[in-house]
């Protein structure tokens, strides 16, 4: 007589598996397929991966590792206002060079000398090395290459000074030149005048215009590389010197790649290790060790398979990227876990006894479970590509793409190992060397001949399998431990610790990527970024006020609304007010002095060569035709920009003062290519994990045959990422465009350890909230913690990357897989207990058949995963 129809058969108002159903059918019809031509499925992904991998012969042409590309939004205001000043007021390094007036950073070295002791850069011994750096930059060509203003080099004006102009220094300004940016650590005196100075920075510039900029950069390469030895040879004693090239953060980014490279040998080599381990076997021919070596094989041709592709296809490689095969490698690991666990649990049902019927009944558990899971995580990446960052938007491609090649292989490749590794065991062949295994003439056997083919000892019976050890100790100990009321009443307040302490970090979360983390640890650049932060942070960015249109400069009407413009930009707290530079004002105090009339176009345009004459750097700020000028530009000096706050919020201010002025007003910065970051990473993060966690939501309601499982699943999301969020602030961890890879990350992850243990309570047969919560324990605890030190081990390595980037990565991933783990083992069942009844008609409190009951379990519970 047939049985009640299967729970995941039916397809009721309650339970949303009409989609489960025929997924079910779909998988077992593939396995059956699979375990008739293993084959075919074993050599087709090999050839695949093969042709793909061929890919990475482009690697080269598709490294994409501009700072400024990859890690500033794409489409930043501040980049459209760079273009904007480049066209209308050009430059020329080889006749009238200005540093201030630079629309980028320059091409340029830097030197930071800090007087040793207590000293002062300026003393004459100090100064004498600082004369002995200069001269060693001379002897290397300098003068061959340098920018040009006034026929001469633009070398440090501080060292066309002799002692005794030294001595008549004052600060910040002296003699019409600015020491704001020069000197640092001053002390002065009454009057002013510079008493000791502990640092002084040396910048010298070199010409980037026309054909002279591939020169200039292939010349500050060869410095670069020589540095070193070249400042060891000065044997300088008075000054430590710190140095820095306008090259320095794109060269040690770009080898943050190699210095990678080590450690994905390293993952590769501990996560063999865990998967062999765990698939040990005290039998000689029940041994998966070759199965679990295939396993991190199927991982590693996914990998090879996707990015081969996307090579092919031309997506950049970034190197954020190269973090993303320690995580598919775990991810893949864990799906081989669940064919395994499945496979095995399908030899103990009845009538499964052929290879083609466990196959299919494996695929039938365990596909559907690896599809929920996989679907999840490639909808978050997928999801994350639409991002104003294009390193998060490469990172996001590749990994999802890996992730596809992944489920595939897993499904194909992997489950044709299982056939052949069966067929193996039929034939009773030892595991390692496929010898039929047999216990003749043992006394004559070697030891080799003992190992390899008989392969057990004397004596030794065969055991049946029984209950994993950690099964039992999730039934016996832990479980019944976290339902004590006790017990429930201190997870309840240890909950309310860490919500109230993610919640405080996200309101203390700092924003925007550090342009010192993108070098590695050990890099000269980070010592350079430490001594200009320590005595160059007082004076920040001096800005470009730029009137972006032509006005009536001669209507006083005009002019007075724009020196009310210019003020309100000085009331700034940013603004130093007595530090700006308007040719307008000094235009103005001409005319007021009765010596030129500026009151009509044509005076007022045809005047301009006088102030020419007195000030000649104000030419380049003004560009004008014969009868009006197209634009013109001021400049602000700002002051205390000290941290990424500062930053966002100078930006946000003068931007907005801008807008409210009379006339077509700009502010620009090179800086602010990289501060407008600020305005997008927090609204681009937010919005990526709602439509990931709203897609999330939609495939578990289509995939998880129940919403209640599903509600508890979303409330699980939402607090791992509250977590991740607000604790990653207490690890050093800006939110920025590494962080917020992550951040999306744990969409998929989040689902993966909270989902299964849900589903198993809410579908038990037991009695008592408290026996579900000890029963869904029983079933999936091992798999959870298994899955999760699985990850670990494939980020783990990256803990001792020398660089930030991948650093981030395993911070954020152990936090991930941390908050996933307390709430899969801990919070969950807890909190299943409290709300275990709801929704619950009495027909679910009737004990099921334990058959019946596992198998209902199974239908959404990896059997160990992610």
């Amino acid at each position: 007589m047939a049985g009640p129809p299967h729970p995941a058969e039916r397809c009721s108002c309650r339970n949303t598996n009409c989609l489960e159903r025929p997924l079910r059918r779909l998988f077992r019809g593939l396995g059956g397929v699979v375990a008739a031509w293993p084959w075919p499925f074993v050599l087709l992904p090999l050839l695949l991966s093969g042709g793909l991998g061929a890919g990475f012969l482009f690697l080269r042409q598709r490294q994409a590792n501009d700072i400024e590309e990859q890690f500033t939004p794409t489409w930043g205001p501040a980049k459209a206002d760079r273009d904007f000043v480049q066209r209308f007021f050009p430059t020329n390094d080889s006749e009238r060079f200005s540093a201030a007036r630079l629309p980028t950073e320059g091409t340029y070295a830097a030197f930071i000398a800090v007087a040793t002791g207590n000293g002062s850069v300026l003393a004459p011994a100090a100064r004498r090395d600082v004369l002995r750096l200069d001269a060693m930059m001379r002897g290397h060509g300098y003068e061959e290459f340098c920018a040009v203003s006034s026929g001469t080099c633009a070398i440090p004006d501080l060292l066309q000074y002799d002692e005794a102009a030294l001595e008549n220094l004052t600060f910040p300004f002296s003699g019409g030149l600015f020491l704001g940016t020069v000197l640092g650590g001053v002390q002065t005196g009454p009057d002013g005048r510079v008493l000791s100075a502990r640092a002084l920075r040396l910048l010298y510039y070199l010409r980037e215009d026309g054909p002279a900029a591939a020169e200039s950069r292939s010349w500050l390469a060869s410095l670069l590389k020589e540095m070193p030895t070249q400042l060891e040879a000065l044997g300088i004693t008075a000054i430590q010197v710190t140095y820095f090239t306008s090259l320095s953060r794109q060269q040690e980014f770009e080898g943050n790649t190699k210095s990678v490279i080590p450690l994905f040998s390293i993952t590769y080599f501990l996560t063999i290790t865990f998967s062999v381990v765990s698939c040990l076997r005290l039998s000689c021919i029940r041994n998966n060790v070759w199965l679990a070596c295939c396993g991190v094989v199927s991982a590693g041709l996914a990998v090879l398979s996707s990015f081969g592709l996307l090579l092919f296809c031309g997506v950049p490689f970034v190197v954020t990227v190269a973090s993303a095969p320690f995580l598919i490698l775990g991810v893949g690991v864990d799906d081989m876990f669940i064919m395994i666990a499945c496979w095995e649990q399908s030899s103990r049902k009845e009538g499964k006894s052929s290879v083609k019927s466990r196959l299919a009944e494996t695929y039938a558990e365990a596909a559907l479970s690896v599809t929920i899971t996989t679907l999840t995580d490639v909808l978050a990446f997928f999801i994350g590509t639409w991002t104003s960052f294009p390193s998060v938007r490469s990172f996001c491609l590749y990994t999802g793409t890996a992730f596809v090649f992944c489920y595939i292989y897993t499904m194909t490749f992997f489950g044709a190992i299982i056939v052949l590794n069966h067929k193996r065991e039929q034939g009773n062949r030892h595991w390692l060397t496929c010898m039929p295994v047999g216990d003749k003439d043992r006394a004559e056997a070697s030891c080799l001949y003992t190992a390899c083919c008989i392969g057990k000892c004397s004596g030794e019976s065969p055991q049946p399998e029984s209950e994993h050890p950690m099964s039992i100790f999730f039934k016996k100990y832990y479980g019944p431990f976290f339902t004590n009321k006790w017990i429930k009443l201190l997870v309840v307040l240890l909950y309310g610790a860490y919500l109230g302490g993610s919640v405080y970090g996200c309101t203390q979360i700092r924003e925007g990527i550090d342009l010192r983390n993108l070098a590695s640890d050990d890099s000269h650049v980070i010592p350079y970024y430490d001594d200009s932060d320590k005595y160059f942070s007082v004076y920040g960015p001096r800005v470009m006020v730029v009137i972006t249109e032509s006005v009536d400069y001669w209507n006083e009407t005009v002019r007075l609304g724009i020196e009310n413009c210019m003020q309100n930009l000085e009331d700034i707290s940013y603004v130093d007010q007595n530090l700006s530079e308007s040719w307008l004002r000094v235009y103005t105090r001409l005319a007021n002095g009765g010596l030129i009339n500026i009151s009509s176009q044509t005076l007022f345009i045809n005047n301009l060569a006088i102030l020419f004459q007195m000030v000649p750097g104000f030419e380049w700020d003004i560009n004008k035709t014969q009868d009006k000028i197209e634009a013109s530009r001021f400049f602000i000096q700002t002051v205390n920009v000290t941290s990424a706050v500062d930053e966002k919020n100078l930006l946000s201010q003068l931007r907005e003062t801008a807008k409210q002025c009379s006339v077509p007003l700009m502010v620009y910065h090179p800086a602010f290519i990289y501060y407008d970051q600020y305005l997008v990473i927090v609204q681009n993060t937010i919005q990526n994990i709602i439509v990931a966690a709203g897609a999330m939501l939609i495939v578990s309601l289509l995939l998880v045959p129940n919403p209640l499982c599903c509600l508890w699943v979303t409330f699980a999301v939402a607090s791992v990422i509250v977590g991740v969020a607000g604790f990653m602030t207490f690890w050093n961890v800006n939110l920025d465009s590494i962080s917020m890879i992550n951040l999306v990350i744990c969409i998929g992850f989040s689902v993966d350890f909270s989902a299964h243990i849900s589903y198993a309570f809410v579908t038990s047969g037991e009695s008592s909230a408290n026996k579900r919560a000890i029963e869904a324990l029983s079933l999936l605890g091992y798999p959870v913690l298994q899955g999760a030190v699985s990850t670990i081990i494939g980020v783990v390595v990256l803990a001792a990357a020398k660089t930030y980037i991948f650093r981030t990565f395993f911070k954020i991933m152990f936090l991930v897989i941390l908050f996933g783990v307390l709430h899969g083992l801990v919070f969950i069942p807890v909190f299943l207990t409290f709300f275990g009844n709801f929704g619950r008609s009495p027909q679910d409190t009737k004990p099921k058949a334990p058959e019946l009951q596992l198998s209902n379990v199974k239908v959404c519970a990896r059997q160990s995963y992610m």
